[in-house]
């Protein structure tokens, strides 16, 4: 028989004909991923906006406020032989957090990003006050998984490195010759994505273009370029691999980050990719990925570096050693059991 693993996540879930959808895919595929272990319950806020990838569990439950949340997570203290999983540090999630210890669970969390750069990225110093108080305090009684070691701050933790990677996105990706500056990049529309930052950048610039896939209906009004293309969220595989086949640079932007699954999508493809200098340590081992900073004569020597060099550069990426979702679940089981 399965052990029960309760999952409690910040992310918005919703809901409609008793199927559920969620943004973040690695909300969709960790819990998929863990099921096939555990008997996983998970517990979320209620989104009243559309979401992208269905999640595929029988056990979801969502809920619109705080005080109905924090009473099923006091309910499902009365399990037993069960394990409790906090995805990421949150206030919603800082709460559960110290109702589990006060029921006498010692609850796993999963720092799935630095929480000091978001916070500081959207409230600045106070943010990151906010965060370093309920990190702190969390730390003190919680098991610790992350996806970098640098996030554990010195903590004890076991370290799982995430991936969304299967066979698919490993075939022999189409050959590109660079002529403009088509560049890619898959994400959000928000602050800490670096993406104004990066409108800003290329602004009037007519020999660069720039397709976001992954906009919000409700946000991507924020941008309006005349060379930047906006594509709805979609979550078609085949179709977000030929976005990246289709362009020949890949842009992360972002602020903040922990371990990107874009930035692994896009070494898949073999799509050189440009970063800037706040999130330089997701580079590791990788081959293909650049640093720019953030002005336009900096950032613009990095693509015309990458535009000399293009076939280098790709041959190159093929020595890169990419995580598959398998390996990624599998160590995550095995980070969750080692926890008893």
């Amino acid at each position: 028989m399965k052990k029960k693993l309760f999952i409690f996540t910040n992310e918005s879930i919703f809901s409609q004909n008793e199927k559920f959808f969620c943004d973040n895919i690695d909300l969709k595929s960790s819990p998929e991923g863990l099921n096939k272990k555990f008997e996983v319950n998970l517990f979320g806020r209620k989104s009243k906006k559309k979401r992208v990838h269905e999640i595929k569990l029988k056990n979801i439950k969502i809920f619109s406020n705080i005080f109905s949340y924090l009473s099923e997570a006091i309910r499902s203290t009365k399990n037993k032989n069960t394990k409790f999983l906090v995805i990421s540090i949150s206030p919603y999630t800082f709460l559960i957090c110290l109702l589990l210890r006060l029921y006498g669970k010692t609850p796993i969390v999963y720092l799935r990003s630095d929480g000091y750069g978001e916070y500081k990225a959207i409230l600045g110093n106070f943010g990151k006050l906010i965060y370093h108080l309920m990190f702190n305090l969390i730390t003190l009684f919680s098991n610790l998984i992350s996806c970098r070691r640098y996030i554990l701050r010195g903590k004890k933790g076991r370290v799982v490195y995430p991936s969304q990677l299967d066979s698919i996105w490993l075939r022999k990706p189409k050959n590109q010759e660079v002529k403009n500056f088509k560049l890619l990049y898959v994400g959000r529309i928000r602050t800490e994505k670096g993406i104004f930052s990066l409108a800003n950048l290329i602004k009037n610039k007519r020999d660069i273009s720039l397709t976001i896939v992954g906009a919000e209906k409700n946000t991507s009004y924020k941008i309006n370029q005349s060379n930047i293309d906006i594509q709805l969220t979609q979550s078609n595989k085949l179709r977000l691999i030929k976005y990246y086949d289709d362009h020949d640079i890949f842009i992360l932007p972002s602020f903040t980050e922990g371990h990107p699954m874009v930035l692994l999508e896009a070494l898949a493809r073999r799509r050189p990719v440009i970063i800037f200098e706040e999130i330089e340590h997701v580079i590791g081992d990788k081959k293909g990925i650049f640093v720019a900073k953030r002005n336009f004569l900096n950032f613009f020597g990095s693509l015309n570096y990458i535009k000399k060099n293009y076939k280098k550069i790709q041959k190159e990426m093929m020595k890169n050693k990419l995580p598959t979702n398998k390996e990624f679940i599998e160590e995550f089981v095995k980070a969750i059991d080692d926890f008893s």
